[in-house]
């Protein structure tokens, strides 16, 4: 192989690699947004875990007075 031969192909090894770094540098940026996205889409779902939470207190206190006054209903009607 002559020179111009082997500084073709280190050029064109050199533009792959180049390539390479570019596609790796492209990925890196999705994986941060992707990163950065569910981090928000985690924070979103634990607020609604919250919220579903509190409407079961709230849902679980409201049939415990409701059961209440039927109790004293029917101790009324029983009267």
């Amino acid at each position: 192989m002559d020179n111009n031969t082997i500084l073709r192909q280190f050029e064109e090894i050199e533009r792959k690699v180049e390539k390479l770094i570019g596609v790796c540098k492209s990925l890196e940026a999705t994986k941060m947004e992707l990163m950065t996205k569910v981090e928000a889409l985690e924070k979103e779902l634990q607020g609604k875990v919250e919220i579903a939470n509190r409407y079961a207190e709230e849902k679980d206190l409201i049939r415990s007075k409701i059961d209440g006054l039927l109790v004293r209903l029917e101790e009324i009607s029983e009267a």
